[in-house]
């Protein structure tokens, strides 16, 4: 997220945070597409972190593509931590440990995201050349320890480093050596909200195993396949994780509020500066737990809108839909990922097959697959049968919905080509880090240092 919001409306009763969501459903014909993806800075010399200050540093390359942009700066403390275009159509923002960030325009098709992401690479990459720094796409630091990864001077992420580890044994892990790709998807309707958020809290533990690419951690294989996956389950379960309420057939906003109001906070901002909250929940603070300690104690919209992106589980509510589940990976993963949820989630014929399919996945099933995943990759089972099987049932029933709306490029092919990098997954029967790991057992030479060549951007 590039930038903490700071609308003073004040509030004064719960229902009002209700209706904040009820906002967010618009008509099917103005749905929309907003990818995120997220990329690990290195120097090419060395293979080395980029550090945030300095002339080869992630505030210099902010800098240059401020210059190349014309984007407004986003500040915090006098350093520049991104960046926002001007009409609100997109961002740049840094994670916790430099990983580079860009959160798409609202699109109208997988096209336009795919083009959207690859001038974003080629302008980033002419900023980053001359300061000898490349980016690396996939889902898990793969050679840097937490004490080696460089952090940046970001006031939410100082609150959040000293709260991690009070409440997880991964939170640290998770904001300083992880990369995602993720996407925002809209809804029509309160029911069309709990049914998309359904169907997909059930599948994200297969676009886990599908997008797997963190199998190495400080230079050397780590037993897994999606790290970031293995970190997400113990990194702050109050926060994140499966939501069993969302199973429910009488799923609403106001469950989601009910639960987001007793998820302890992280800050809230006054004149610019953070205040640590991590001591109270949203529901304390709306009861004037903080007066006294703060002048201005008063909860308002900004507070909510905060506080609701600090929540984390594998599908995130705000006035959309966050699919959080898969890992960083290459260019074509990066089209990849919109594709099969957009495929899933924006045709009603296909959402009427997921929503078949899954229909008899309970809450405990899908916690046991998404345990499991992490280790097992697509080996994993659910009622007895493989992700293997189910990814070919599921990635079809995606395809045919990309089919169905027909959006197509000059030459006449739709959105469902960009399934092509699933596909070849489910032909092989493996996984990407399953590729590296086989790299890394073969012409690799049981070093990691070639994935910073091999996956670059």
């Amino acid at each position: 997220m590039a930038r903490d919001t700071t609308d003073q409306t004040p509030l004064s009763s719960v229902s009002e945070l209700s209706a904040y969501l009820e906002k967010g459903p618009r008509p099917k014909e103005q749905f929309r597409i907003g990818t995120e993806h997220e990329k690990f800075a290195f120097f090419r010399q060395d293979n080395s972190p980029v550090p945030y200050f300095g002339e080869a540093s992630i505030s210099a390359l902010l800098k240059g593509m401020e210059a190349r942009l014309g984007w407004e700066p986003i500040m915090d403390g006098g350093n520049i931590i991104g960046l926002a275009e001007h009409s609100g159509m997109g961002a740049i923002s840094i994670e916790p440990g430099g990983q580079f960030e860009l959160s798409g325009a609202p699109l109208e098709n997988i096209h336009q995201t795919c083009h959207e992401s690859n001038q974003h690479l080629a302008v980033l990459r002419e900023i980053a050349e001359p300061m000898g720094i490349r980016f690396l796409g996939i889902g898990g630091s793969p050679k840097w320890s937490l004490a080696e990864t460089p952090r940046m001077p970001k006031s939410r992420y100082e609150i959040m480093t000293r709260y991690m580890p009070k409440v997880g044994s991964h939170g640290l892990d998770m904001m300083y050596r992880t990369c995602t790709i993720q996407v925002n998807l809209d809804f029509s309707s309160e029911a069309d909200m709990a049914r998309k958020i359904r169907v997909s809290m059930k599948l994200q533990p297969l676009a886990t195993a599908l997008f797997a690419s963190s199998p190495f951690t400080e230079g050397k294989p780590n037993g897994l396949l999606s790290w970031r996956g293995e970190i997400w389950r113990d990194t702050d379960n109050r926060r994140s994780g499966l939501l069993p309420f969302v199973f429910d057939a009488d799923f609403g906003f106001a469950d989601y509020v009910e639960w987001a109001l007793d998820v302890p906070m992280y800050f809230v901002v006054r004149d610019g500066r953070y205040h640590d909250c991590t001591h109270i929940t949203f529901r304390q603070f709306m009861a004037g737990a903080l007066k006294g300690e703060i002048t201005a104690w008063e909860p308002t919209m900004g507070d909510w809108t905060n506080h609701l992106s600090t929540l984390f589980p594998d599908v995130r509510l705000k006035r959309f839909l966050e699919m959080r589940g898969a890992d960083g990976g290459p260019w074509r993963r990066i089209c990849a990922l919109p594709a099969f949820w957009v495929g899933l989630l924006y045709d009603d014929a296909a959402l009427d097959a997921a929503e078949r399919f899954t229909a008899d996945w309970t809450v405990a099933d899908v916690s046991a697959l998404r345990d499991a995943v992490p280790a097992q990759g697509l080996r994993a089972e659910i009622k007895g049968a493989s992700l293997i099987d189910i990814s070919r049932e599921v990635v079809g029933i995606s395809k045919t919905g990309l089919k169905s709306r027909n959006y197509v490029n000059d030459e006449g092919v739709d959105e469902s080509v960009f399934l092509n990098p699933l596909d070849e997954i489910l032909a092989k029967k493996t996984t990407l880090a399953e590729d590296m790991l086989a790299l890394y057992n073969g012409r690799w030479n049981g070093s990691v240092e070639p994935v910073f060549e091999e996956y670059q951007y």
